[in-house]
């Protein structure tokens, strides 16, 4: 009788653990289309997915994606250690779109079928946005992220070694990543009211076609999120956009303020000094205040602990009032 009691307590725990993974900032949007409050997942592949797009999953077959609900289905242990171990759906998409073409348009929420089908095919099915180096000739591609993992970590486990086709350079007119941003969002002060006297605000990163979001504060007009947010940065990158929503649950959600934040001091500092692992704590860099940003005073490019930080404070624009502070950190891949 212990013993069951045990495996319940086991299993319950796995699915905590399941549940905890969805509720990460990065996995609160599809990871196809950007859909908000995604409740499905394919448990091979690691990403959280919302209704729309898991049809389509189905129909590539269990071999492609296995599809699955979070609050529906029963999970086998191994499903949703599968699931933790990819990351959620920013370290999968580091992955399965890290070559999507420059000026590629993902679908969108209400995207028509069709544009929808045809981008998660080539996305999972044909891996055309996959690294050259990590397609696999198989028929299960969904294995490219654990190649992918092993590939980093530097393990090799002989079931995940299938056949693979290799290529020398990058195919032409693809984006190749050259790091990871970290972004943690800390919070906000004095924004603005949108509703009767308060607001509901959120906050959405954009780069390129990547997009992620933070949770909703009810009634906040000083937030206060500590929520990471994950993103790629190609070769060619402009401008990170910060925008700050109300949401709104009848209507289409109202700005607050946005800003831009400009990658270049950070990435060329660290480019500059080289394997920060390497480096006492020492600035490294300085993006300045002026007319033509949104600073509020001078933003250091830091090495902290072996790592690449910067702590960026922004006056919000096109709004009455409002700044909100992120701390940025950046993990070169070419180190």
């Amino acid at each position: 009788m212990s013993g069951g009691h045990g495996d319940a307590g086991m299993a319950s725990g796995k699915m905590a653990k399941l549940k905890e993974l969805l509720q990460k900032s990065e996995n609160r949007i599809c990871a196809d289309c950007s859909a908000p409050d995604p409740n499905w997942a394919s448990a091979n592949i690691g990403v959280f997915i919302c209704v729309k797009c898991s049809g389509v999953h189905r129909s590539l077959g269990t071999h492609i994606s296995k599809v699955m609900s979070v609050t529906l289905d029963k999970w086998s242990d191994d499903e949703i250690d599968s699931m933790v171990e990819v990351g959620g759906n920013s370290q999968a998409n580091a992955i399965y779109e890290a070559f999507l073409p420059e000026g590629y348009r993902k679908p969108h929420p209400d995207s028509a079928q069709e544009e929808r089908q045809k981008f998660i095919k080539s996305k999972y099915e044909l891996q055309e946005f996959l690294e050259p180096s990590l397609r696999i000739v198989s028929n299960h591609p969904s294995d490219a992220g654990k190649q992918a993992s092993n590939s980093h970590s530097g393990s090799s486990k002989s079931e995940d070694v299938i056949h693979i086709t290799c290529s020398s350079s990058p195919q032409i007119g693809m984006v190749e990543f050259i790091g990871i941003l970290n972004v943690k969002v800390i919070g906000g002060t004095k924004l603005a009211i949108r509703d009767m006297s308060s607001s509901d605000p959120y906050v959405v990163l954009t780069l390129g076609q990547q997009k992620v979001q933070t949770s909703v504060i009810k009634g906040n007009l000083n937030p206060v999120w500590n929520e990471e947010l994950k993103l790629s940065v190609p070769q060619k990158y402009g401008p990170l956009k910060l925008q700050v929503l109300d949401h709104d649950m009848v209507s289409k959600d109202d700005l607050m303020g946005e800003a831009e934040i400009d990658l270049q001091p950070m990435i060329n500092a660290a480019a500059s000094f080289g394997d920060p692992e390497l480096l006492g704590d020492i600035q490294i860099g300085r993006w300045l205040k002026s007319n033509d940003n949104a600073l509020t005073a001078d933003s250091a490019v830091m090495v902290t602990g072996g790592k690449v930080k910067q702590e960026v404070s922004l006056n919000l624009q096109h709004t009455e009032s409002g700044e909100v502070t992120v701390e940025m950190e950046w993990m070169a891949l070419n180190i």
